[in-house]
């Protein structure tokens, strides 16, 4: 029995009823068995790939709305010619059925490339630590959201140029393009930025998803980079919005940019009678005894006087700046009580003489 015999007897047991309902009787039973034969369809392969291949069963679960929809809009148009319709009505439903088609083909193109990028990420590592991860996940990010803005352009533009209307005013736009594309420029010009700024960011990477910055005064760690603007998490959770643009006209601070070590900087105003070989000493067994030290750079050195008191700098390195960081913290608390227990003259303090005037007033005489 073909599809026309089973619509014919449909028709015929349905007669009594209204074309319009009898089309909509169809259509519903047609999106049934679409429906009915994806979900077994996905059930079975489900049943049939093995456990340890993830990414198959992932494909399936990504896939699954995609092609439950593609597969309801292609048992509407195999039903769609045999329907008892208006031909006007017919043709309606008939473009209206090739826009859905359209945008269901940009839909499983965004969704491939969202499950590549994804998968792709899974395998790569992105410790705080790893620059050539953080590169990576960087620029699979970027280049994601740019090709889904790309495809999803041109499958909006797909679907208008369907429509007989948008088509002649797409050839008299072209025809006119002198204002129009002035305009049509003007209007899209951040939108344009911003893209062509994402591209370039991914391939010359001047940050990465993870790197430690400060921008705008701001210190903070490179959260997210969208298609249109970058998320920096500042040290006390705050989120800081900038544009994409930013990073490419304006200087910024990239303290991971090469790698994630960092030098630390503990600065310490002191007496010109305190003994620096003992200080120093003192600053090699903090470190020693601290986890956050990487092992590279300690270091202290008097950089500075006044005519009061004199500056140490204690140079130490850590691994990331937030260890840098808690590690500068450590350093000026353990130096300072070292100072207070064994050289508390060594401290800053303000010299007074005390002269007696009367004393003073003999000897001049």
């Amino acid at each position: 029995m073909t599809l026309q015999d089973i619509l014919s007897a449909i028709e015929r047991a349905l007669a009594w009823l209204p074309d319009w309902a009898i089309s909509a009787i169809v259509f519903a039973l047609a999106a049934s068995m679409a429906l009915f034969l994806h979900k077994t369809t996905c059930r079975l392969l489900k049943r049939l790939v093995p456990a340890r291949h993830r990414f198959v069963h992932s494909l399936i679960d990504a896939a699954q709305k995609v092609i439950r929809v593609a597969l309801v809009l292609i048992a509407a148009a195999v039903v769609l010619p045999l329907l008892p319709i208006d031909p006007e009505v017919r043709a309606a439903i008939g473009h209206g059925l090739i826009v859905a088609g359209i945008g269901v083909l940009g839909w499983s193109i965004v969704s491939a490339i969202s499950l590549a990028s994804d998968f792709y990420v899974q395998r790569t590592n992105v410790a705080s630590g790893d620059v050539i991860g953080r590169k990576h996940i960087t620029q699979v990010r970027i280049l994601r959201r740019t090709a889904a803005t790309v495809v999803t352009v041109l499958t909006i533009a797909a679907a208008l140029m369907t429509f007989q209307s948008v088509k002649q005013y797409g050839v008299s736009l072209i025809a006119s393009a002198g204002a129009a594309g002035i305009i049509v420029g003007l209007a899209l010009r951040p939108l344009l930025t911003n893209l062509f700024a994402g591209i370039q960011i991914a391939i010359t990477q001047p940050i990465r998803i993870g790197d430690e910055v400060i921008v705008e005064g701001e210190w903070g760690w490179v959260e997210e980079i969208t298609g249109t603007y970058v998320v920096i998490k500042v040290w006390d959770w705050r989120r800081l919005v900038v544009p994409l643009s930013y990073f490419l006209e304006k200087p910024f601070q990239n303290w991971t940019r090469q790698s994630s070590e960092i030098i630390g900087t503990v600065l310490l105003w002191v007496d010109y009678t305190v003994p620096v070989a003992p200080v120093r000493a003192k600053l090699e067994e903090v470190v020693k005894e601290s986890k956050l030290w990487d092992g590279q750079v300690v270091n202290l050195q008097v950089v500075e006087s006044s005519e009061r008191a004199v500056q140490l700098r204690a140079l130490v390195s850590a691994k990331t700046a937030p260890q840098a960081w808690d590690l500068r913290c450590e350093v000026r608390e353990k130096l300072i009580a070292f100072l207070q227990e064994n050289y508390p003259m060594a401290l800053p303090k303000q010299r007074n003489q005390v002269i007696d005037f009367a004393e003073a007033q003999k000897q001049r005489a």
